[in-house]
């Protein structure tokens, strides 16, 4: 019986040692997806309103006649400042919730 009983305790370890081990590998793959989506998002945020800008200044210097960049530089930096509030916005906010 002791010997039925030491093989049972062996058994009970090993399946807990690698439940363990799933269940951090688990964790460490749902932690890397949301790393990676919360990078994607503060790339967009900070990339959208510079596009934004660029596009915009572009138009309008077509349209408008004697500007010939002064607008397209001038939204670019607007976007590049807009950009910079939100990723830090974004950052505080998410370090908050954690």
């Amino acid at each position: 019986m002791t010997d039925h009983d030491d093989q049972r305790q062996r058994l009970r370890r090993s399946v807990e040692r690698q439940a363990h081990r799933l269940r951090r590998a688990e964790h460490r793959r749902h932690a890397w997806l949301a790393y990676t989506g919360y990078i994607g998002t503060l790339g967009l945020v900070m990339v959208l309103p510079v596009v934004a800008g660029a596009y915009l200044g572009l138009w309008l210097d077509e349209r408008l006649e004697g500007f010939s960049v002064s607008w397209t530089v001038s939204l670019i930096c607007i976007g590049i400042g807009i950009g910079a509030i939100n990723a830090y916005l974004l950052i505080r906010d998410g370090n908050g919730s954690d």
